[in-house]
């Protein structure tokens, strides 16, 4: 019979941290052993009630979330390490990645004491340094064939110490391209494109192109010459977007260099 996670993990290492109050029901684990530390991301148990996704769901979303991982190894993503069976479904070993969660809910977002209101009042060039970081994962992955879902600040953790970024919790992101067939679908209205709000609507590389629009323009709100950019790749209608992250980055790019050698 497959381990109970927590038991396991506790006859493997030390559990130095438990993140049991996700939305999602996903439970996950910190978990050092000997001079290595680890976070493990489960499917939380079978039975948890009140919870919006059914336990096959969490579980599928974990098998796409490996699939995502071993088919883009890229620098800017958690460095993913393996699975392992347990009697909640796959545990996926990711190597522990320093920093702090941008996110920061609506009620506190105004908090200048928040690592999302810290990290905007870092400099312009260090802040694009982080969005370029994003676009070019994104490239990777949509050269892959992955279509954004559900991506936004929750995403992404930042070590203030050392300038770095780490992009996790793909979960959602899915092959593309594909109908949506949900409605509105799961994400923050602030990085959604239209088309994920009308069932029928085709998600594609368009879509992820404006996720990434909308990340340029609220990471960099305050820096000026970026709203011809942000606009082409935030626009309603996707054929009027660019048409891939590839076209987005080459144009953030000049622009961004453009506009710094000039100051």
């Amino acid at each position: 019979m497959d381990p109970e996670p927590p038991d396991f993990l506790s006859a493997a290492g030390d559990v130095f941290a438990s993140f049991d109050r996700q939305d999602s029901g996903n439970i996950s684990f910190g978990v050092a052993i000997e001079d290595n530390r680890y976070f493990v991301k489960t499917a939380g148990p079978p039975r948890s009630p009140g919870l919006p996704l059914r336990h096959t769901d969490r579980v599928a979303l974990l098998a796409n979330a490996e699939r995502l991982a071993r088919s883009v190894p890229h620098p800017a993503m958690t460095v993913f390490e393996g699975s392992l069976p347990s009697a909640w479904g796959p545990m996926l070993i990711y190597r522990w990645a320093d920093g702090e969660h941008l996110h920061a809910r609506r009620e506190c977002r105004n908090d200048p004491d928040t690592a999302w209101q810290r990290f905007l009042r870092l400099p312009p060039v260090e802040r694009t340094a982080v969005v370029a970081r994003i676009i070019d994962l994104h490239v990777a992955l949509s050269g892959c064939g992955w279509v954004t879902g559900d991506f936004y600040d929750g995403c992404l953790l930042y070590d203030f110490a050392r300038r770095t970024l780490r992009v996790f919790d793909l979960d959602s992101y899915r092959l593309g391209p594909y109908p949506n067939t949900m409605g509105r679908m799961f994400g923050s209205t602030r990085f959604m494109a239209p088309e994920e709000f009308e069932k029928g609507r085709t998600i594609d590389e368009r879509t992820t192109v404006f996720a990434m629009g909308r990340t340029i323009a609220i990471l960099l709100h305050d820096v000026p010459g970026l709203e011809r950019v942000t606009a082409v790749a935030g626009a309603d209608d996707p054929d009027a977007r660019y048409a891939t992250v590839a076209e987005l980055e080459k144009a953030f790019r000049a622009t961004t260099k453009r506009l710094f050698a000039s100051n």
